[in-house]
Parts: structure tokens; sequence; C-alpha cells
């Protein structure tokens, strides 16, 4: 590892074609005149995966990355046995990220965001003096605290008050990661308002959310995982979705592994699903709109509230852009479904009963409607299926440990104004 060399890539615009270099932290292509994700046409075409040494790192050939960085993990692939039997199916495998030791995997957040933090935060250039800003709804700041907490990366996190619960750790944080917090009763669109006034600030820079490359490449190493443990692209893909960037950064590894030529040329049917009531992604796509409908601020804030699934709350996914979820949906045959809390909460048991590891409420959402589509027949029992379990193992993580919180150094009103949010968060570091 100690040679490692940055990995060799071109930006292309998925609207236009145009292909350019990165200047670094490139988000778009600025000769764009329409709303277009960019993506990463690496010069490995071929997927050589290292050992199991390099962590997430692995992978490390299709990932837009400088450096290694200390402490990753990559997500585990196995074929289900007792959950596959109790559903009839003969092709089920689970590609799960979190804590479970016993499944080989340990991401100490138990939480696949972290294959974005260490992509992401690999990323920056270790002469990057400016503080990186992430607004998230829970899983993703838990990720990247911890991410640049050991890297020594600055970091100010932006959350929701109402999900600070999610911002455990099992040792302090070093002081270069700092939190804000919109009020109790604001969502992840909030925090992504109260990040934007903070960015108005020279002294940071934001993650970029969906539009980093990193960010969709690091996520797309659970389909890297699977098929390269399957030996095939699978048939199925099923994963819960707020944003569906992890379903765009599935469809885009896709495409590079029938381009590789050893796993096969089919395109997975991406079957992702949200958490009712919060269900604006569901609602666009049943009407096949290109574009979100119409979501009442007040409405999506207290559906969110509603729901198990919180990290799920997004009300404005890359759904439209081009390159962006309605485009991975209809590119693969996909579509879009729906559980509700109680219907997640038995998948969830079942999982625990069946697998033997706890899940979180999200993958629970997936497994439910995965449920659902075997019930309704509507699922070939023989089908190879991937199910993103993106959370898993809280409880083991935190057996017998002291938990520390991350506290916030200030929480923000709905209404805050910017010069305050400046001045407040250039005073952090």
């Amino acid at each position: 590892m100690e040679n490692f060399k940055a990995t060799k890539y071109k930006l292309s615009c998925v609207a236009t074609g145009r292909e350019f270099d990165d200047q670094g932290w490139t988000m778009e292509d600025r000769e764009c005149k329409t709303p277009s994700l960019v993506r990463a046409n690496y010069e490995q075409k071929q997927l050589e995966v290292k050992s199991d040494d390099y962590g997430l790192y692995k992978f490390c050939d299709w990932l837009p990355v400088k450096r290694i960085l200390n402490g990753s993990h990559a997500p585990v692939t196995y074929k289900s046995e007792a959950l596959a039997k109790h559903l009839g199916l003969s092709n089920l495998w689970i590609t799960m990220s979190g804590y479970s030791p016993k499944h080989g995997v340990k991401m100490p957040t138990c939480s696949f965001k972290e294959t974005e933090a260490y992509s992401v935060c690999a990323r920056i250039d270790e002469a990057e003096d400016r503080v990186l800003v992430v607004a998230s709804a829970g899983n993703t700041a838990r990720a990247f605290a911890r991410v640049c907490s050991d890297n020594n990366i600055k970091l100010l996190l932006v959350v929701p008050q109402d999900n600070l619960d999610a911002l455990w750790f099992t040792e302090p944080l070093n002081d270069c990661v700092k939190l804000i917090v919109c009020e109790k009763g604001g969502d992840y669109f909030d925090a992504i308002h109260l990040s934007n006034m903070a960015l108005k600030s020279s002294k940071f820079y934001a993650e970029g959310g969906a539009k980093n490359i990193a960010r969709r490449d690091g996520m797309s190493t659970t389909v890297m995982s699977a098929v390269t443990t399957i030996g095939r692209i699978p048939d199925y893909y099923f994963q819960a979705v707020g944003s569906g960037t992890g379903a765009i950064a599935a469809w885009e590894a896709n495409i590079r592994l029938i381009e590789d030529g050893h796993y096969g040329d089919n395109l997975m049917k991406l079957i992702v699903s949200q958490n009712a009531p919060f269900v604006p992604i569901f609602d666009a796509w049943r009407a096949d709109s290109r574009e979100m409908l119409p979501y009442d601020a007040k409405k999506a804030r207290r559906d969110a509230e509603l729901i198990d699934a919180k990290v799920l709350s997004n009300r404005k996914p890359p759904y439209g852009i081009a390159g962006g979820l309605y485009d991975a949906l209809k590119a693969t045959g996909g579509d879009v479904a729906v559980a509700t809390n109680a219907q997640a909460r038995r998948a969830c048991k079942l999982f625990k009963e069946l697998e033997g590891i706890d899940i979180y409420p999200a993958p629970g959402v997936a497994l439910a409607t995965l449920i659902k589509m075997v019930d309704a027949g509507s699922i070939d029992k023989d089908a190879c299926i991937m199910l993103n379990i993106t959370g898993a193992g809280e409880e083991a993580a935190k057996m017998n440990r002291e938990l520390w919180h991350l506290k916030p150094s200030k929480v923000f009103s709905l209404s805050a104004e910017l010069d305050d949010v400046v001045t407040y968060v250039e005073s952090l570091f």
C-alpha cells in the first residue's frame, strides 16, 4: 500500500458526453447548459480487486482517490440460506455494510455511509486547508465524523436536532470535527439550508452530495462486492432510498462491470423503496414525472417525523437531473416500492431471527418490499437477487462499550440569519 498512486480517470458529462479533466474537486461540467451529473471514466477498465488489507480501497481501481486513509472496511457479500429458504428464493445474495464480525464486516459506524466517507475524504488533497461541510440526516454524519476524526480532516457537520441520537461513537472524536444543528421540528432539508449558509464563507467547501463522484463511486463498492463474489451481475438490486444516490451508483457500477467483460452484460433491475408516509420519489415515479411533484414543507416535515427510517427523508433528491435516479430507473427497467413502519419492523425482526444480526429501519424497508414482491408473485424465485443491507449490527457494535455522543456547538433556529451563521462557524475553526 506504500506504493499507492492516485487513481487515473477522466470526467464525463452525462448529458453531453463531453470528457474533461478533474480539477481536484470538480462537481459538474461548467460548459453543460442543463443540470447533469458527471461520471468518472477510469483508465483501468477491468477491475482488479486488491487484498482485504486495503479495506474499502481493495476497489481503488474504480475510486477517484488520491490516497488511502486509515481504518476503512469494505462491504461483504454472502449467499443467504435461512432468509432465502423462508422466502422460497434459490439465489438471494446479501451485501452487508455494518458491524457483524461473524459475516466478516467490521464498519464501526454500522452503516454503508462509511463507503462514501472513505472515498470522498481520500479524494481531498492533503494540502487542503478549508473546512469540509457535510449536511446529514444522521448516518452520513456519523461516518464522516469518524473518518475525519481518525484522519485529522477538518469537518463541519450540520444535522437536524431531532436526529442527534444518530451521532454516537465508541470513543471521543478529534477536535477537528464540529457540529451545528437546526432546531427541533427541522428536517434534513433544513439542515442542508443551514449548511448552505455556512458555505457562503470562503473558509468552507461543500462535500457535494450526489454530485461528488467519490460519494457515488464509494457507494458502488456494494455492487463491486456483490458482483465479484457472485461472479456475475445480479438480476435485481434492492435498496431503500432517501436521495437515491446509492441506486444511481449501483447503475453506474453496473455499466462499468459490463464494460469489464467478466461478469455478463445484463442491467440489474433497480427496485428502490421508501418508508410511508414519506414517499416523494414514489409519487413522482408513479406519475412518470421527471420532476419531483410539489410537496408542502409542513407536510414533508410531519411525514419525516412519522417514519422509522429517518435517513430516508430527503425532500430534494437527485431525481430528475441527467444521470439521476429517474434515468437509472428507466435504463434498468426498475421500480419504486413502499413499505410502512409496521412492515419494515416485521422485516427487521425476521432478518435478525434468520440471519442473526440486527439491521436498521432503512434496510428493513428494502427487505419488506422484497417480501411483498415475492408474496405477489412478481419476482422469479430463481432470479439472482442482491439485497443491499445498508446498515446493521448496532447492537454488537455498542455491546459492553461506553458510548460517546457528539454534542452540537450551537442550535440554530429555522429562521437563522446568514451573517450570524457565517460569523459563528468561522469562529469554530
